[in-house]
């Protein structure tokens, strides 16, 4: 009788299946999202962990329906499958994952993903192996599993930042920054003339994190001036770390640009009030009213819409894909989730609050730099307001590990809570 009880009902485990990889795509956006705070992102990494729960109560089972669903490997499939080969210490599988994900690299977020959200007594003897490899992406997914959960992998990033694997010593050089090595910090400068972009951005990111104001930052610099991918990284960084009229400077290099979003994001990062009356002119513009009303919150540290600050969507305007199939527009709605903010209402708090804020210095999110300031927002912002504040505390006491705000949330809470 009691085996009948616990035998697996398969359309269930299947929902645990097809739930579990739902969620972890939609954690995907959720983690960079400018209307999502800790909070949120806790009730959906415990509907996540439910399901995960569900097929780990199956077994075997569970893990073969994981097995199936990768006939469609997706980044949701993979984390889901990686989640129970990790806690099973399924060499077998895990072995299966990694070959695959060599053939499919969309997918790699997912099998990395799951090494950052299983607990760390799963990973004992795991990590270690990877570490250890040969194959540079396995070792590159040890160095980024101890990145998640905050561990120094020693010896092994030392060695890898002169692997001769691109991307293993760009990861390396990346993790030197997020775990405050400044022991490292010499690595990076000397390779910040590499011919590979990503390295030098890399290099150059770590190096500011770890206090370098003078030649990393002219490396930064120059990644700003022409498009590339790592242009808006190094430009976030760098409004951070430079004096206000440097700042200033660059923002007016970047407004020559025809995208203005830009420049409209930078001007929130720099956080000088001065740009206020020009952000607010940019909301009556309705393709760029909603990054103008971040930008501004994120000076001001105003809730837009928890203040009713802002307007109803206009009707009859749509920036993203729509139901119309001759519509050739498939991109997605790049503020999609932000406020339209209502340029009359917040020029009229504007004018009643302007005394409180200073032209020529620096806010962050309606309160200047400072240590305690950064730590209440990583526990009460948005998850851009939050990547942000990790970042600050970094530029204020060089060696400070990156806080990992896309790390499940529960954990966060924990490592907050020991920050306090």
């Amino acid at each position: 009788m009691l085996a009948n009880l616990l035998k697996p009902i398969p359309h269930i485990i299947q929902q645990h299946a097809e739930e579990a990889a739902h969620l972890r795509h939609m954690r995907s956006n959720l983690v960079s999202a400018p209307h999502v705070k800790l909070r949120h992102l806790r009730r959906l990494d415990d509907r996540l962990a439910a399901h995960l729960d569900g097929l780990a109560v199956a077994g075997e089972y569970g893990s073969n329906v994981c097995e199936a669903a990768l006939e469609s490997p997706g980044i949701g499939e993979l984390f889901a499958a990686t989640v129970r080969a990790i806690m099973e210490k399924d060499e077998r599988r895990l072995d299966k994952l990694f070959a695959l994900v060599g053939t499919v690299p969309k997918a790699q977020p997912g099998l990395i993903s799951a090494f950052g959200w299983v607990s760390a007594p799963y990973l004992e003897g795991t990590v270690a192996t990877l570490l250890a490899s040969m194959e540079p992406f396995r070792r590159q997914a040890g160095i980024t599993a101890c990145v998640m959960h905050r561990v120094d992998p020693g010896a092994t990033l030392t060695q890898s930042l002169t692997h001769s694997e691109p991307s293993l010593r760009a990861r390396a050089l990346r993790a030197a920054g997020e775990l405050g090595r400044r022991d490292l910090l010499a690595s990076c400068l000397n390779v910040l003339g590499d011919e590979d972009p990503g390295i030098r951005s890399w290099a150059a990111w770590s190096a500011v994190l770890l206090g370098n104001r003078e030649k990393a930052v002219k490396v930064l610099e120059s990644f700003v001036l022409l498009p590339n991918a790592y242009r808006e990284r190094a430009l976030r960084l760098l409004l951070k770390v430079l004096d206000l009229p440097s700042a200033q400077q660059l923002l007016k290099t970047v407004a020559q640009d025809p995208n203005k979003r830009l420049v409209i994001q930078g001007a929130g990062i720099a956080g000088d009030p001065y740009y206020i009356p020009w952000l607010i002119k940019h909301m009556e513009d309705l393709k760029l009213t909603r990054i103008a009303g971040e930008s501004f919150s994120f000076i001001t540290g105003l809730d837009l819409a928890y203040l009713d600050l802002e307007r109803k969507p206009p009707e009859g305007v749509e920036f993203g894909p729509n139901d119309n199939p001759e519509d050739d527009n498939v991109a997605m709605d790049e503020d999609d989730s932000l406020p339209w903010p209502d340029p009359v209402k917040i020029q009229v708090w504007w004018d009643a609050n302007k005394f409180r804020f200073t032209n020529g210095v620096r806010y962050f999110m309606g309160e200047r730099v400072t240590r305690e300031h950064c730590i209440h927002v990583l526990k009460e912002g948005y998850q851009r307001q939050r990547i942000a504040a990790a970042e600050y505390l970094c530029l204020l006491e060089p060696g400070t590990q990156l806080f990992p705000t896309s790390a499940p949330a529960w954990r966060q809470q924990r490592w907050l809570a020991k920050m306090a």
